[in-house]
Order: structure tokens, then C-alpha cells, then sequence
């Protein structure tokens, strides 16, 4: 029976969709721009992800030996640095709800060399498949926007976190200097989804991307949202002038 929950409208970029519809409208989303995914992130950002992923690896700073999950892991680009921080006695959980982006990821590490102490979990942040305090890290870059329920993925987050654990959260967030954001959303929505039609031969997709972002809970909020989930010593880092922000919070 579908629950009362998932009849309820949620976001998907501007419009209102049926809680239960967004996953798969997210889903086919990512299912249109895989091939072209990382020369998409090259362009829109101006190699810029790359910057703010070693950030993000240098919060997580996982260590030796430990038990990392890599939530939304798309092409695997933090998996790849979060196998190299955890090294051999260590464990990546590599996991993204889509299968045609963690079919991807897979290739791209294996490719990589990337090979031994990671595993692969199709997965939803939602309703995590891992045991209560099985993880010693959880990260996810850009992903949380897509979720439908928040608050429900940063409590599995938590839940499967052990004490002493860290959520290390990089979304795009919003942009605090004012006098830019004119021509930010014209970027946005102008040229994102003209350079997804040229590149991706998807337009609509990366407007969606412009939409979503936009919706996305701002700095502030998401930090609430955390601490509601029970994370304690949580705090963010703006980078880019607020275009992204790194989210993070800890288990005691």
C-alpha cells in the first residue's frame, strides 16, 4: 500500500510532484546525462568541482583502516580519494540511488586502478541498507538536493554513523553576494541549459539542475536540518561566494 506520505507534493525544481514520482523523474535525469556527466561538471563549473571535492576530502579526512559510505558517488570522484585516505585495510562503500550512474562510477575506478577496498550498494539515502553504527564517515557531494525526504536521509545518515563518526554534506547552496546574483541565475538559466543542449543534448535537464538548486535548503536551514537529525558540533564553509557549501556534523 503506498503510504500517506508519498502522496504528498514535494519539489522537483519548480514544479509539484507526488513525493512518490520524484525519484524516478530524478532518476531519469541522471539516466540522460551520464555519458556526458563529467565533461558537463568540466564546463558549468569551469573545473571548479574539482577544487571543492579536495575540499570536501580534506574535512571527511577519513583515516587507515576505516569505514567510509559515499553516498550519491556519481562518477566516483571523492570514492576515488576517500580508497586512497582509508587505504587497503580500509572500506569505501561506493552507493547512488541511480544504476546507470553507479554502473559508471564502477567503470571509472576500475579504470582508475581504483580496485580492492571498495564495494558497490545501489541504495537510497532514505532507507539505508547498512547496520545501526557500521560507518565511520558518510559524505555526499551533490546529491542531498535530489532527495526527496531530507530529514529522513540525514536521520539513516546518522543512524549508520558510529561515535566519533562525521556527515560531510557538498550541495550547491546560495550565493551571499548579492550584487552577483543577477548574473549567476543568468548562467543558470540561460546558459546551463544551453551548454546541456550542445554538450548532453539535454536542455531540460540541467535546467532542472538551475531549479533544484534554487530550491535546495539555503546554508542556515541545512544546518538546522542537521541538528534536528541529531548531529551535534555541526558548522559549514561557504565556498565560491556561497555557490557551494561544505555541511558537516559529528556523532558522539
Amino acid at each position: 500500500m503506498t503510504g500517506e506520505h508519498d502522496q504528498d507534493a514535494v519539489d522537483f525544481g519548480y514544479r509539484q510532484v507526488p513525493a512518490a514520482e520524484k525519484a524516478a523523474r530524478v532518476g531519469e535525469v541522471f539516466r540522460s546525462v551520464a555519458g556526458r556527466y563529467d565533461v558537463m561538471n568540466d564546463l558549468m563549473s569551469a573545473g571548479l568541482h574539482r577544487i571543492w571535492k579536495r575540499q570536501a576530502l580534506n574535512l571527511i579526512a577519513a583515516r587507515p583502516g576505516q569505514r567510509v559510505l559515499d553516498l550519491a558517488a556519481g562518477t566516483g570522484d571523492l570514492s576515488r580519494g576517500l580508497a586512497r585516505q582509508v587505504g587497503a585495510s580500509g572500506r569505501v562503500i561506493v552507493s547512488d540511488i541511480n544504476p546507470s550512474m553507479l554502473t559508471l562510477g564502477r567503470d571509472r575506478l576500475t579504470d582508475a586502478g581504483v580496485v580492492g577496498n571498495v564495494d558497490y550498494v545501489l541504495a537510497d539515502a532514505e532507507c539505508l541498507p547498512f547496520a545501526d553504527r557500521s560507518m565511520d564517515r558518510v559524505s555526499m557531494a551533490f546529491g542531498l538536493r535530489n532527495v526527496t525526504r531530507k530529514e529522513r536521509a540525514l536521520a539513516a545518515m546518522r543512524r549508520v554513523l558510529r561515535p566519533g563518526g562525521r556527515l560531510v554534506v557538498l550541495e550547491f547552496s546560495r550565493l551571499y553576494l548579492t550584487p552577483l546574483r543577477p548574473a549567476y541565475d543568468l548562467y543558470s538559466f540561460r546558459m546551463l541549459p544551453l551548454m546541456g543542449r550542445l554538450v548532453a543534448g539535454d536542455a531540460e535537464s540541467y535546467r532542472y539542475l538551475a531549479e533544484s538548486i534554487r530550491m535546495h535548503p539555503d546554508q542556515e536551514t541545512l544546518l538546522g536540518m542537521m541538528q534536528e537529525a541529531g548531529f551535534e558540533d555541526c558548522d559549514y564553509v561557504n565556498l565560491s561566494g556561497g555557490i557551494v557549501a561544505l555541511h558537516y556534523g559529528h556523532v558522539y
